[in-house]
């Protein structure tokens, strides 16, 4: 097995100033591309410490990436280290000298005597070209491990890794075999819950189930080796069939897939918002699709809402719902409620009838998590009603407490 190690580099990531968004995101491509990573680490500008860990990881990898390092100021120390700890000298390279000071007089800017550095590099170094940046990457062997030094800047260290890294590593090492990747979304439910259903599902030595839970969804995510498309399907055709219930979308985000069935449905959708203050439609609106078919949104503050508060919610959500659609004019309306306490109320209006439902959270969330809940469970009422299934779902982060469905002859 090649054994692939990821180093990022800085204070600044070391001590949680920033996200090391870096490191997630080429965990998550080298594992598609067939190359898992074996081991990350952090370390910070420390160069006793760097020295140490490069030493350490390419000893014991086939493969190192390191992430940082490679700026111009005094505390940018990965090409130094480099050239140290493969006995090399660090010399300049002109030709990446000539492209940066090109770059700057493009700008109509004098470059800085301190980008000079940036160009000196281990003598023995392939240069990794840098089309956005000032930093170029390089590769360099050292004590037998290929180390791949790139740019902690995340739109220059994904495009290096596209179009420099992977490449490379494709002709270095032709005998790794692809990995194609398909995900299940799912929402209202839990990783254990989702273990226990998919426990009978046998899966062939080359393919392996992941999962990735972030707040509200579950993706469930299905690896096999590329080329295999019959063997792959039939196996999302079963795992679907366990997991059809809380399953929103496959392969695609949720609202890419709302976007998808509100195109086909062509229904135009109103909004009013309480509980979601705003969240509801800055998410649907971000897709242009949904953006195209939506009429009126509202967002009410608490002193308009109050003079709802005395109204049963479920009465009050759905009262509100049909005086969207009214006044929009639109054949759809979604609204969510007034937050009362650990409740709240979600209402749809269509020309079918009105459904509104009253749902209470099982534990404590944030007032940002408590809005990406309400509003999601609000979309997914949309998407099952366009989807031609029961409009009310089941979700684990929230108990049911009353639902209505009045039919439009009773309207």
């Amino acid at each position: 097995m090649l054994k692939v190690a990821m180093l990022s580099t800085g204070e600044e990531v070391l001590h949680g100033d920033i996200q090391d968004t870096n490191a997630t995101w080429l965990s998550n491509l080298f594992f598609e591309q067939g190359y898992p990573l074996t081991k990350r680490s952090t370390a910070g500008d420390n160069r006793q410490v760097l020295r140490d860990e490069i030493l350490m990881l390419a000893l014991n990898s086939d493969v190192l990436i390191v992430n940082g390092g490679l700026g111009p100021t005094g505390d940018d120390l990965s090409a130094a280290i480099a050239a140290e700890v493969a006995e090399q000298s660090l010399v300049l390279f002109p030709d990446w000298l000539e492209q940066m000071k090109t770059r700057f007089a493009q700008r109509n800017l004098v470059m800085a005597e301190s980008n000079v550095k940036q160009a000196m590099l281990p003598e023995q170094a392939t240069i990794l070209d840098n089309p956005i940046g000032t930093a170029c990457g390089f590769k360099i062997e050292i004590h037998g491990c290929l180390c791949y030094f790139t740019p902690g800047v995340p739109s220059e260290f994904k495009r290096m890794v596209r179009e420099q890294v992977l490449p490379d590593l494709n002709q270095q090492f032709p005998e790794v075999s692809d990995l194609v990747c398909h995900r299940l979304y799912t929402l209202g439910t839990s990783e254990s819950v989702l273990e226990d259903q998919l426990h009978q599902v046998e899966l062939p030595d080359e393919y392996m189930l992941g999962f990735r839970s972030y707040l509200p969804f579950i993706e469930v995510k299905l690896f096999g080796p590329a080329g295999q498309d019959n063997e792959m399907y039939t196996l999302v055709e079963e795992i679907f069939s366990h997991l059809s219930e809380c399953t929103v979308s496959i392969d695609q985000p949720m609202l890419a897939q709302l976007s998808q069935v509100m195109h086909e449905a062509g229904k135009t959708l109103a909004i009013a918002e309480q509980s979601t203050r705003g969240w509801l439609a800055n998410w649907l609106f971000s897709d242009d699709e949904i953006y195209s078919l939506c009429g009126s949104s509202w967002v009410l503050s608490s002193k308009v809402s109050g003079k709802m508060s005395s109204q049963e919610p479920v009465a009050a959500a759905l009262a509100l719902a049909s005086a969207t659609k009214e006044k929009s004019e639109t054949e759809l309306a979604l609204v969510s409620g007034e937050l009362r306490e650990d409740g709240f109320t979600l209402a749809l209006s269509s020309s079918e009838g009105e459904w509104a439902q009253q749902l209470k959270f099982r534990r404590e969330y944030s007032a940002d998590e408590r809005k990406i809940l309400i509003g999601t469970i609000a979309a997914d009422m949309l998407l099952r009603y366009l989807s031609s299934k029961p409009v009310f779902g089941q979700y684990s982060s929230t108990l049911s407490e009353k639902q209505i469905y009045i039919p439009a002859a009773s309207l």
